[in-house]
Protein backbone atom coordinates (compact mmCIF):
# COMPACT_ATOMS: atom_id res chain seq x y z
CA UNK A 1 0.00 0.00 0.00
CA UNK A 2 1.40 3.62 -0.79
CA UNK A 3 1.61 6.37 1.98
CA UNK A 4 1.50 10.19 1.32
CA UNK A 5 2.30 12.69 4.45
CA UNK A 6 -0.45 14.94 5.19
CA UNK A 7 -0.14 17.99 7.88
CA UNK A 8 2.58 16.22 8.86
CA UNK A 9 1.50 12.54 9.17
CA UNK A 10 2.31 9.83 7.08
CA UNK A 11 -1.14 7.65 5.98
CA UNK A 12 -1.68 4.62 3.68
CA UNK A 13 -3.72 5.91 0.36
CA UNK A 14 -5.02 3.70 -2.14
CA UNK A 15 -4.30 3.17 -5.78
CA UNK A 16 -6.45 6.56 -6.36
CA UNK A 17 -4.99 8.22 -3.39
CA UNK A 18 -8.09 7.89 -1.09
CA UNK A 19 -7.17 7.24 2.81
CA UNK A 20 -7.64 3.24 3.41
CA UNK A 21 -7.86 4.66 7.31
CA UNK A 22 -10.76 7.35 7.63
CA UNK A 23 -9.83 7.47 11.41
CA UNK A 24 -6.05 8.98 10.14
CA UNK A 25 -7.55 11.90 8.59
CA UNK A 26 -7.57 15.34 10.26
CA UNK A 27 -9.09 18.56 9.69
CA UNK A 28 -5.47 19.80 8.67
CA UNK A 29 -5.33 17.86 6.04
CA UNK A 30 -8.40 19.09 4.37
CA UNK A 31 -7.31 21.94 2.39
CA UNK A 32 -4.04 19.71 1.15
CA UNK A 33 -6.57 17.08 -0.07
CA UNK A 34 -8.93 19.57 -1.72
CA UNK A 35 -5.39 21.28 -3.76
CA UNK A 36 -4.65 17.60 -5.01
CA UNK A 37 -8.46 17.84 -6.80
CA UNK A 38 -8.24 21.10 -7.78
CA UNK A 39 -10.30 23.33 -5.29
CA UNK A 40 -7.90 25.65 -3.72
CA UNK A 41 -10.39 27.40 -0.98
CA UNK A 42 -12.98 25.27 1.35
CA UNK A 43 -15.61 27.66 2.12
CA UNK A 44 -17.29 27.39 4.86
CA UNK A 45 -20.30 25.54 2.75
CA UNK A 46 -17.66 23.46 1.84
CA UNK A 47 -17.23 22.52 5.57
CA UNK A 48 -20.48 21.59 5.95
CA UNK A 49 -20.59 19.04 3.00
CA UNK A 50 -17.39 18.26 4.76
CA UNK A 51 -18.44 16.88 8.40
CA UNK A 52 -21.99 15.90 7.37
CA UNK A 53 -20.47 13.22 5.07
CA UNK A 54 -17.93 12.14 8.05
CA UNK A 55 -20.64 12.47 10.44
CA UNK A 56 -22.87 9.99 8.14
CA UNK A 57 -20.20 7.87 7.94
CA UNK A 58 -19.26 7.85 11.50
CA UNK A 59 -23.14 6.94 12.41
CA UNK A 60 -24.06 4.80 9.25
CA UNK A 61 -20.54 3.08 7.97
CA UNK A 62 -21.60 4.37 4.78
CA UNK A 63 -20.23 6.79 2.38
CA UNK A 64 -23.46 8.96 1.68
CA UNK A 65 -24.68 10.08 -1.62
CA UNK A 66 -25.26 12.64 -3.25
CA UNK A 67 -28.92 12.53 -3.11
CA UNK A 68 -28.38 11.73 0.94
CA UNK A 69 -26.23 14.98 0.90
CA UNK A 70 -29.28 16.84 -0.73
CA UNK A 71 -31.92 15.02 1.35
CA UNK A 72 -30.32 14.85 4.91
CA UNK A 73 -27.75 17.12 4.64
CA UNK A 74 -30.30 20.32 2.86
CA UNK A 75 -27.08 20.79 0.10
CA UNK A 76 -29.00 21.05 -3.50
CA UNK A 77 -27.82 18.91 -6.14
CA UNK A 78 -26.45 22.33 -8.14
CA UNK A 79 -24.59 24.11 -5.39
CA UNK A 80 -23.02 20.59 -4.62
CA UNK A 81 -21.61 20.42 -8.41
CA UNK A 82 -20.43 24.00 -7.82
CA UNK A 83 -18.77 23.02 -4.90
CA UNK A 84 -17.36 20.20 -5.80
CA UNK A 85 -17.26 20.33 -9.20
CA UNK A 86 -17.01 17.04 -11.82
CA UNK A 87 -17.93 14.34 -9.15
CA UNK A 88 -19.20 16.21 -6.14
CA UNK A 89 -19.45 12.58 -4.10
CA UNK A 90 -16.19 11.48 -5.34
CA UNK A 91 -14.61 14.85 -4.69
CA UNK A 92 -15.88 15.26 -1.27
CA UNK A 93 -15.37 11.75 0.31
CA UNK A 94 -11.82 12.48 -0.97
CA UNK A 95 -11.45 15.46 1.23
CA UNK A 96 -13.03 14.13 3.88
CA UNK A 97 -10.45 11.26 3.95
CA UNK A 98 -13.24 8.57 3.23
CA UNK A 99 -12.98 5.92 0.30
CA UNK A 100 -13.98 5.79 -2.53
CA UNK A 101 -18.10 6.15 -2.91
CA UNK A 102 -19.90 3.21 -4.56
CA UNK A 103 -20.26 3.66 -7.80
CA UNK A 104 -18.20 6.03 -8.67
CA UNK A 105 -15.75 5.32 -11.50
Amino acid sequence: MATKTLAGKTVEVDEEGFLVNPDDWTEEMAPLLAEQVGIYELTDRHWEVIRFMRKEYKERGQIPTVRRIKNVGGIPTKELYELFPEGPAKKAAYIAGLGKPQGCV
